[in-house]
């Protein structure tokens, strides 16, 4: 399965974009059309969700200097996160475990998680 980004249009919304009347007389090939409006879509879809940021977020004078010279960080920061680091994955897997805060039950991981934690460890210096 596809991993569905944010700004990825749905499956549905593309089919329908396909089958737009509109098509019939331009000259332009379906996939030039398609990929034009699927980047408006999520070009839309990023402005808002950025508007949404800004109306939410309280902007302090802390985070953000006077003249606003800190809010294209602040921005990017939220509209842009990173993955959590390798160490971040396994501690998140670890404490998702139990472990010794339950005695009397048994630490289970899946294989793709004690993948990730061995690959955590082998990545600290020696």
């Amino acid at each position: 399965m596809i991993n569905q980004h944010l700004i990825t249009p749905p499956p549905e919304m593309v089919y329908n974009w396909a089958k737009d009347p509109a098509l019939i007389n331009d000259p332009t090939p379906l996939s030039e059309y398609l990929c034009a409006r699927a980047a408006q879509w999520g070009a839309d879809q990023e402005l808002e969700a950025c508007c949404d940021w800004l109306f939410r977020e309280p902007v302090t004078h802390e985070i953000v200097g006077r003249d606003g010279r800190y809010l294209d960080f602040e921005l990017r920061a939220a509209r842009r996160p990173q993955p959590p680091s390798l160490k971040e994955q396994a501690l998140a897997i670890l404490a998702a475990a139990g472990g010794p805060d339950y005695p009397t039950q048994m630490t289970v991981i899946n294989t793709d998680e004690h993948i990730l934690i061995k690959r955590a460890l082998e990545a600290l210096p020696q």
